[in-house]
């Protein structure tokens, strides 16, 4: 067995090879999602708590977009 730095070093090296994998995700799937993302952006530009109610239509296209991508990829 290895030491606890050892470990510790792992567990670390194991996360950021995650955090990197995670990222590169999420950069393709907003690619991928590109024009729903631009839907959103129009709706949402000039507004604050409204955006959620109003923008509603919109966000929920980009997340069933997303959420198709992320089970393509899982």
């Amino acid at each position: 067995m290895g030491s606890y730095v050892e470990k510790a070093r792992e567990n670390h090296v194991k996360k950021k090879v995650e955090e990197a994998l995670r990222s590169k995700m999420k950069a393709k799937a907003l690619m991928e999602c590109d024009q729903f993302v631009s839907k959103y952006a129009q709706c949402a530009t000039g507004r604050t708590f409204s955006v959620v109610w109003t923008c509603r239509k919109q966000a929920k296209e980009l997340n069933t977009c997303l959420h198709q991508l992320y089970v393509l990829t899982s």
